[in-house]
């Protein structure tokens, strides 16, 4: 099937009762589609995991979860349109595609193995042709949105689409005693100057691994940029149970120190601060979700240091809190910060134990940021809740996949 036209940008009645109807069924069974989709999507196209997908992800199974919950939420949107406009899902994926470098016609290689995949898990006997084109339209007008978008995207980048990385010499590395390895980096091609970038963006950095595979990671930008170079800090990620190590962030760690070369893309990401606004900021992070505050408070530093602002982070102990001298150095060059941090292991001068916001007096109409894993932002978003904070004015970077069913 070929895409609809964008003149028509919704369902028409009878496929909005179709997937009405069939979307519980859908739902139900969207983990074991994904699941059976990658499975086919791989086995078809094996460089796509070799050299465009998330091996770690996939492995974990946190890539599947996101499909899912994306399309999901798209299709429940449209059945029901009272439901809050997905802009931001949306928005948050097509800046995750355009640092990866996706373009058009990708998506038709996603529709033609995800719909094989949903008559694989749900049978021809559910998936009829009017079934199969009520979904198929769903599909669509998710994607011409996504389409849309990362298009704007690379225009506004000055890029044709999926041309954004560029080559870049490691001027210097510091290494932090957290393990987080900083690495400035320029343009080895002079007429390919580094752009600025938005306080809260990151770059995509891809790596060839010993095996063949060029893979691609996210890090969050920092220092205040502008000057034709880029900063970038890189958390070396060691394996856990259900969790292998970090491909790209231990070859990062062990293979590049000054004066090597790296490809890295342009800066994208939509978590970003208003430039222009001074309403106060409140900053919250656990962990290596630090990184994006870092380069809000960078910014601050650099181009408005009277702005309110409040830092608030949660780590296991000093040692393992990343960036923290740096933090500390950047708080003190501003006129209006303040700093709470809690550790689970030892205090050193900060709360101890979880993070807790029931005793922070959070401004009324702050703009607040949050960056950490899963299960803190699970509990922050609830201490948020509970303190009467609009969903609206908060605003959450999640590292891996994001789960919109969540």
């Amino acid at each position: 099937m070929t895409a609809p036209t964008r003149s028509h940008p919704e369902l028409a009645p009878a496929q909005a009762e179709i997937v009405r109807a069939t979307l519980p069924a859908i739902a139900a069974a969207v983990d074991e589609i994904t699941t059976v989709f990658y499975r086919t999507l791989f086995g078809n196209h094996p460089a796509l995991l070799r050299d465009l997908f998330n091996r770690g992800n996939q492995a974990q199974g946190s890539q599947s979860r996101a499909l899912a919950a994306s399309i999901a939420t798209f299709a429940t949107y449209l059945v029901d349109p009272a439901l809050p406009h997905p802009s931001a899902m949306l928005s948050r994926i097509g800046h995750k595609h355009a640092s990866l470098g996706i373009t058009a016609d990708q998506y038709q290689v996603v529709h033609d193995n995800l719909f094989a995949a949903i008559v694989e898990v749900l049978g021809a006997d559910v998936v009829t042709a009017p079934v199969a084109d009520a979904w198929d339209r769903v599909y669509w007008l998710m994607a011409d949105a996504l389409i849309d978008l990362e298009k704007q995207l690379y225009i506004e980048a000055g890029v044709q689409p999926g041309q954004m990385f560029r080559t870049v010499t490691v001027t210097e590395r510091s290494d932090d005693p957290a393990g987080v390895a900083v690495f400035r980096v320029r343009a080895v091609n002079p007429a390919e100057e580094l752009p600025g970038f938005i306080a809260g963006q990151y770059i995509s950095v891809g790596v060839r691994l010993p095996d063949g595979a060029r893979q691609l990671r996210q890090y969050s930008l920092i220092e205040a940029g502008g000057d034709g170079t880029l900063a970038f800090a890189v958390k070396r990620v060691a394996a856990t149970p259900g969790c292998p190590a970090g491909e790209v962030s231990t070859w990062l760690h062990e293979r590049v120190a000054t004066g090597d070369t790296l490809e890295i893309s342009l800066p994208f990401g939509d978590l970003t601060i208003d430039p222009d606004a001074t309403t106060p900021l409140v900053l919250i992070s656990a962990g290596v979700g630090v990184t994006p505050m870092v380069g809000i408070l960078e910014h601050l530093a650099a181009r408005d240091p009277g702005r309110p602002v409040q830092v608030l982070h949660a780590d296991r102990s000093a040692d393992t809190h990343p960036l923290r001298t740096r933090v500390l150095a950047l708080v003190d060059r501003l006129d209006r910060a303040e700093v709470a941090f809690w550790y689970a292991e030892e205090t050193d001068g900060a709360h101890r134990g979880r993070l807790d916001l029931s005793a922070i007096a959070l401004p009324g109409d702050a703009e607040i940021y949050v960056c950490g894993g899963d299960g803190f932002l699970d509990t922050v978003r609830a201490q948020l809740t509970a303190a009467g904070i609009p969903a609206q004015r908060v605003h959450i970077e999640q590292f891996t996949p994001t789960d919109w069913r969540r």
